[in-house]
């Protein structure tokens, strides 16, 4: 009997130790923008409780927009919002379940929300849902977005029903859009993506985006290329839910307040990965953060870009850099493709160019980043090819 008693005690012991609730989550903070995607699996899945739970985990994530997938019901939706205090939200209705948006009123202002490409049923089975935006009056766009799912991960381009092709041409499509309608406005563009980021160039559904490293960033790579332990879609396991982000955000994220994770919150369920989906979703929200002060910051990146330039480009042994005449406390940094840094030059006041030799370097797209004071304020792509 003592045994026994003593096996509970320890057993519930180790629940209390281990086991953390949802009211113990947190992520955002006064002095950031926060925003995350969130594929909430046919909401809500287990009725009130599905409620209940993500009011918690909202009111206590703290973050000022949430863009949402797979909301089933508009009316428990709107419920949802009614829970909230200081909260309001925006709906789809859609066959396929619909895309939706959360945010905090007192922080984000002048909500404009709307679809695009509501009739491109192939490529948009769902259509992407842009929410233009300011925080800290600063202009912001935000687009939702849920791609079409599954397939074999080889792109059939001649079958226009294969499901990597769809979201290809989905990839293809938005960057279209960006460049006619937000040229030079900071774009976030994120949502449950259905794909990989790391799929060889061939097979790769976000080749439009990630063959311009000086326009687009996905800002969760370091997610997709790390441990499955911190991936979205923890079933298959993969990582499918992306952050994208225009250059206009780049200068942001030197800043060490800026913060991309995945939000483990089936850690903070006593029956974990298992009672979560039960409860909320099979996908795991990613979240970013970023500075007030740098989305402040971050103004005209494009209208400086033309600072920097090399020659020749592409080049095989060496190219010129060359650049705006120099102020004081400004280098020149070269960064490969994923982002390690390879070379640093000082640049004295007056200078205008220096020569970079590719010594031992592999084949393959580079960056320099001119910096002023620290702080980026211009990037080149340069392509080197022995």
């Amino acid at each position: 009997m003592r045994i026994t008693l003593l096996f509970i005690f320890l057993f519930t012991l180790s629940l209390n130790v281990f086991t953390q609730s949802l009211n113990q989550l947190s992520f955002g903070t006064d002095s950031t923008f926060e925003v995350i995607t969130w594929n909430i699996e046919h909401f809500p899945k287990n009725g009130q409780t599905t409620i209940d739970s993500v009011v918690e985990i909202i009111q206590a994530l703290d973050i000022d927009v949430i863009a949402l997938q797979e909301i089933d019901d508009k009316s428990q939706f709107i419920k949802l919002i009614n829970s909230l205090d200081k909260w309001d939200g925006y709906c789809v209705d859609s066959q396929y379940s619909g895309l939706a948006y959360l945010y905090k009123t007192e922080n984000v202002k002048s909500v404009n929300i709307f679809e695009i490409y509501t009739t491109l049923w192939t490529e948009f089975p769902r259509a992407p849902l842009i929410m233009e935006m300011k925080f800290n009056n600063e202009n912001l766009v935000i687009i939702n977005n849920h791609f079409k799912c599954c397939g074999n991960g080889i792109l059939e381009l001649n079958d226009t029903g294969d499901e990597e092709t769809r979201r290809l041409n989905a990839s293809i499509l938005l960057d279209q859009y960006i460049q006619e309608n937000y040229p030079n406005d900071k774009v976030i563009i994120l949502g449950d993506l259905n794909d990989i980021l790391t799929d060889n160039e061939s097979n790769n559904v976000f080749e439009p985006f990630l063959n311009k490293p000086e326009s687009y960033r996905f800002v969760d790579m370091g997610i997709a290329e790390g441990s499955d332990t911190f991936w979205s879609y923890p079933w298959w396991p993969s990582h499918i839910d992306h952050i994208l982000v225009t250059n206009e955000l780049f200068e942001a994220f030197l800043d060490t307040n800026t913060i991309v994770e995945t939000i483990q919150i089936d850690n903070y369920f006593r029956g974990g990965m298992s009672e979560y989906d039960d409860v909320i979703s099979d996908h795991r929200p990613v979240a970013l953060k970023i500075s007030s002060q740098e989305i402040t910051n971050a103004n005209n990146f494009n209208m400086v870009k033309t600072q920097l330039s090399n020659f020749p480009n592409p080049f095989q042994n060496s190219t010129t850099i060359l650049f705006n005449s120099a102020d004081s406390n400004t280098k020149i940094e070269i960064y490969n493709l994923t982002g390690q840094k390879i070379e640093s030059f000082i640049i004295n006041r007056n200078q205008t160019s220096v020569i970079w030799e590719t010594k031992d370097n592999s084949n393959g797209i580079y960056f320099a980043k001119l910096f002023e004071n620290n702080r980026i304020k211009a990037t080149k792509k340069m392509i080197l090819s022995k």
